[in-house]
């Protein structure tokens, strides 16, 4: 099976391009989270971090 798929894909002319272009999107992904989460301020990642454990926006079933 995966001989017919290598085949095939060899077939197509420009397909090599996609998995480069994979891996970039992949790479610029988490290297902006990364910035993100290093640039981010305290205060924000403590008020983000408590919302689960408020229970002032629980409703009552």
């Amino acid at each position: 099976m995966l001989k017919f798929v290598k085949n095939h894909m060899e077939s197509i002319t420009g397909i090599e391009i996609y998995p480069m272009i994979s891996l970039l999107i992949f790479f610029v992904f988490f290297v902006v989270l990364f910035y993100w989460v290093i640039t981010a301020k305290k205060d924000y990642i403590k008020t983000v971090s408590n919302i689960p454990l408020d229970n002032q926006n629980d409703t009552e079933i």
